[in-house]
Formats: C-alpha cells, structure tokens, sequence
C-alpha cells in the first residue's frame, strides 16, 4: 500500500528549499545587479561551479530547514504565539546555520580556490569571513529565508497543505466539475459531552480527538473538508478514494486511533470519544469563492445525501453506512469486510430513496 504520509510530508517539505533557492538566487541578482565589482577578499568570488554548489547547498538547507520545522519544531511550539515561535525558532536556527556554515563555506572556498579543504589559506579565508560584512549580510539573508519558510508552514497549516498548494496553481480558479468520495463523520453523545466537561475543556477534548484521528485520514489519502463542530467531513478525489479500499481503510483506522487512545481520553476528560459515518460518491462543482475571505468549496447534492446517510446510522443501530453504488464501485472481498445489505431507505429531506449497506471490517482478515 502506498506511503501516503511519507508522501504528503514530502510535497510540504519541498517547497522549503524551493522558497529558500528563490530567494538566494533573488539576493544574488540584487549583490550583482548593478554591475559593479563588489567582490572582498574574504567573500567567495562567484563561478559557475561554485553558483552550481551554491544552489545544491541552500536547496539542501531549505529542505533540512523544512524537515526540522514539521518533524520537530512545529509540535514543539504549536501552542504558543506566533511572536514567541519567530523568537524561538530564529535562535535554534541561527546556532544551525552557523554549524552548516562552518561545513559549506570551507568546502565553497576550497572549490574557489581550487585546493584542500584542509588548507591553511581555506580557514584563514573563512575565519575572515566571520569577522566581515559579508558574514552580517548572509545572516540576514538566512534570516529573511527563515522568517518567509515559518510565514509559509504557518499558512499550510492553517489552510491545508493541500488547500494551499491548490491557491497557488490557481487549480480550482475556474470552477470545475469532478467525481469523489465524502465520508461524514459525526461524535456519539457529543452534547451530553459538552455539557459535562464545559466550554473550555470540551474545547480542547475536541482538538485531542481531531489529533487522534488526524493520521489515519492521511495515511490512506484522504483530505480534511471541513470540521464542522464535531463532525470531520473527509474527501478523497474518486481514484485515490476507489484504489486499495482506501476510503474504507479511513474510517475504520480512524475507529482503531481512538481505541488506542482510549485510555489517554478516559484520564484526561473522564470520556473515551467515538464516532458514526456515512459515505457516498458522486459529482461536485469546485472552484474558489468568497471575497473577504477565500476558501475552496464543494457544492452538489452528494453533499446533502452523504450526510444525511450518515444521519440513518442511529435508526439502524450501525456505526457505518454506506450507498450499495459505490459498494458496487469498490468491489470488496468478501474476507476483507462484511456488508449487511439494509436495502431502500427513505433519506430525510430526499425526495429518493437510497440503497443502503451496512459495512464491518473482518478483523481475522488481514489488512
């Protein structure tokens, strides 16, 4: 089954070193713009095969920039004020570069001066070089760098990943037409919840319980739509979601992430959360909207009807509800998972009645 994690996390490292090898190449042509030689003695006179160095390394930079940022430090800080972050992270950072200086400058130097990166005349260059000008104003460079990677993870954050790379490529500018899949997802006894634990702590027993589910939904390719209260809307563009079972895997992943942290949820807020679902496929219109604020939209009926699938749960006495048309769709086997076929159901609000199908997962099957 494909890593989809180790994929996302890829695509949202990536552009780290793209936004920093822009920007050294930005500050490179303003250095040079006017033509003049500003060359120093202890400044690395630029060539073709030290630009190309230049370039691999501060890709490389980025790219370690952006793998320190999700892996660790994003979680580390995730709490605290944009402010106190910047702070934190611009000190670790800059006792980073200049580790990372003291490993490329002299290997750049040795390039340049076309011998021993152990040579004397190498690290007389380069502790000239940190008593200089050129040393401060590659400081500052690395710090304008820093400082637009953490304005982009909070961005990609904040929005989605996807969410955000979608804004860029102007993809859903124009609004277009595509299949996919939604799974509607809605608490248990969310309102009995709330009112015991109040306001605040139900808050944050919130946030724990989107966390918690937060990595099946990525490991098998889906994307957070939306969260509405205490209900995750999922989607997953119809091959992703069709391919392996995919969507399947979600939910009942999803169910295995709670249960293992079950025992956290009972200590911390004295509930262990559990959820119920409906998951149906069909047509949407995507595009941009909004003028004070721009989201990207799903508008058609398979909305309306997935969650009102979901909704059917309860008279059924099921956690899991799915349309017999996308059924048809996947193909099951039969070892994987067990369907209990309900039959026609009379959808509240729908004109239509909808086939119906109950689904559990095998557990003596392996996945």
């Amino acid at each position: 089954m494909p890593n989809y994690k180790t994929k996302r996390k890829l695509s949202r490292i990536l552009p780290f070193g793209i936004i920093w090898v822009l920007l050294g190449w930005l500050f490179l042509f303003i250095e040079h713009a006017d033509g003049t030689d500003n060359s120093q003695t202890d400044a690395i006179n630029l060539n073709f095969p030290v630009f190309l160095f230049a370039t691999f390394a501060v890709f490389l930079v980025g790219i370690l920039v952006g793998y320190i940022e999700l892996s660790f430090l994003n979680r580390r800080f995730h709490q605290r004020p944009f402010y106190q972050k910047i702070l934190f992270k611009l000190i670790f950072y800059l006792m980073l570069f200049s580790l990372v200086m003291l490993i490329l400058y002299p290997i750049a130097a040795s390039i340049e001066l076309d011998t021993s990166v152990f040579s004397k005349t190498v690290w007389t260059k380069y502790f000239s070089f940190l008593k200089s000008m050129v040393h401060f104003s590659t400081m500052v460079q690395l710090s304008a760098s820093l400082f637009l990677s953490l304005i982009y993870a909070e961005i990609s954050d904040n929005l989605g990943h996807g969410v955000l790379l979608n804004f860029f490529t102007g993809k859903y500018h124009n609004p277009i037409e595509e299949f996919r899949i939604f799974l509607f997802t809605d608490m248990k006894d969310s309102t009995s919840i709330a009112e015991k634990l109040g306001t605040k702590k139900y808050f944050l027993f919130l946030r724990d319980y989107y966390n918690a589910v937060e990595d099946a939904i990525i490991k098998f390719g889906g994307e957070v739509y939306q969260y509405i209260g205490d209900e995750i809307v999922i989607t997953w563009e119809y091959q992703m979601g069709v391919k392996n079972y995919n969507c399947l895997h979600t939910f009942f992943e999803m169910k295995d992430a709670l249960a293992t942290k079950s025992s956290f949820f009972l200590e911390s807020y004295g509930y262990a959360p559990s959820f119920k679902g409906g998951m149906h496929f069909g047509e949407v219109t995507t595009g941009e909207i909004g003028a004070l604020k721009k989201e990207i939209v799903f508008t058609g009926d398979i909305l309306n009807t997935t969650a009102r699938i979901q909704a059917a749960c309860n008279p059924y006495k099921t956690d899991f509800l799915i349309s017999m048309e996308l059924l048809d769709r996947l193909k099951l086997e039969d070892k994987m998972f067990s369907i209990t076929k309900i039959g026609n159901v009379a959808l509240k609000g729908k004109n239509e009645s909808l086939i119906l199908a109950k689904v559990e997962r095998n557990l003596k099957h392996p996945n």
